[in-house]
């Protein structure tokens, strides 16, 4: 069976029968035409005695599918989506989020494979609204989630269901009124001075300059694994680039960043000291200080510094580590260490590489040192100025 293609998007033309193509205009059987409809099915109509009547309901039907008005659209997109399951139409949005990293799309499956999907895998679109949002909190709160794992699987929740939104699958906003879990972060543990000095000295060399890196310096403990000689830009800056990613374990773009994309942040003369020191006793490969203990060709591998880091938190009867404190108490420290001397916390949330500020000052607004009550007495002395 032959069939007659048009311009692209407008269907074709065809007769089911015995006769080619050539003899179509003087058999008996009637034409057939094939289109997608505005939902995008494949649609046949039939009975059509010549061409020329096939080809103008195709253009009628293209024609009647490239004017539909805004509703209509609307109304295709919920034909469309409303009955489509939870799980493939995220399984659909996912293709979209092409911005996520290797961690961020493990993150994210790992909330729809315990939490979203259990709770909606099949549930309808169409059908979400703000109870539904509101069961979902109270099933987690019930269930004794944690609060950080709640607002993490609310805001994917919200990611997927405003795209539906958009969409136009609701009528109204299936979050508005909703009140999100109030996850408040525990208080960061920060080691003092005298504690972070005892700290830095009790692991092994590269212990040292990951630790250097992160309380001097702000770092993540991926990106100081990924210190590179080269990365001194300056005597007092120090330019991160990248990161030895948990996932891939291999060299990948800084969080929140694209290839290519760094930072400058202020580099201590210590740490550089440290840095320098590294290098100048063991050598770098292409500039970086810190390679696989087995093999020079691979990056430093995240699980050596966790399992150094635990032995050293197991030996807490000889070094002085704060209860609570993770190895992430380092870079707490260089936030501490900022905001302690005044420097702005705009500032400090660009060298940390934080998204928001808003995280910056989620974390770390008890540091600072400002207050009400010295806020009024600096008001008070301009206002008598």
């Amino acid at each position: 069976m032959a069939t007659i293609n048009l311009v692209r998007g407008m269907g074709s033309f065809f007769k089911e029968c015995e006769h080619p193509e050539s003899r179509w205009s003087r058999c008996p059987h009637e034409y057939k035409i094939r289109y997608r409809n505005a939902a995008g099915r494949q649609t046949e109509e039939s009975g059509f005695a010549t061409q020329d009547k096939a080809k103008a309901r195709l253009i009628e039907v293209y024609q009647a599918r490239k004017n539909a008005p805004q509703s209509q659209r609307k109304a295709e997109r919920i034909q469309k989506y409303g009955p489509m399951q939870f799980e493939p139409y995220v399984e659909e949005w996912k293709a979209s989020q092409r911005h996520l990293g290797a961690a961020s799309l493990r993150h994210l499956d790992s909330l729809l494979e315990h939490h979203l999907y259990p709770a909606f895998r099949s549930r309808r679109m169409g059908t979400f609204d703000h109870k539904v949002v509101e069961a979902f909190i109270q099933t987690m709160e019930r269930n004794g989630v944690g609060l950080a794992t709640q607002s993490n699987a609310f805001d994917k929740l919200k990611s997927i269901l405003l795209d539906a939104n958009r969409l136009g699958l609701y009528d109204e906003n299936p979050f508005d009124g909703v009140k999100p879990p109030q996850y408040d972060p525990k208080r960061a543990v920060i080691p003092s001075l005298s504690q972070l000095q005892e700290i830095r000295t009790a692991g092994d060399d590269a212990f040292l300059v990951i630790a250097d890196l992160m309380s001097g310096c702000g770092l993540r403990n991926g990106e100081a694994t990924a210190v590179n000689i080269n990365n001194i830009v300056a005597d007092d800056v120090y330019r991160v680039t990248e990161q030895v990613n948990q996932t891939t374990k291999d060299y990948a773009p800084l969080k929140h960043r694209k290839k290519g994309d760094y930072r400058d942040v202020p580099l201590p003369a210590r740490v550089k000291l440290t840095i320098e020191w590294y290098a100048d006793k063991y050598g770098t490969v292409d500039g970086y200080l810190l390679r696989h203990p087995r093999d020079l060709n691979k990056p430093f591998p995240y699980h050596i510094l966790s399992n150094r880091w635990q032995r050293l938190v197991k030996q807490a009867d000889d070094i002085d580590i704060p209860e609570g404190m993770t190895l992430y108490g380092l870079r707490h420290f260089f936030a501490s260490n900022c905001l302690t001397h005044n420097i702005p916390i705009t500032d400090v949330a660009e060298w940390m590489g934080h998204k928001s500020i808003d995280v910056t000052f989620k974390i770390y607004r008890h540091l600072m040192p400002g207050s009400i009550s010295r806020a009024a007495q600096l008001l008070d002395l301009g206002l008598a100025a």
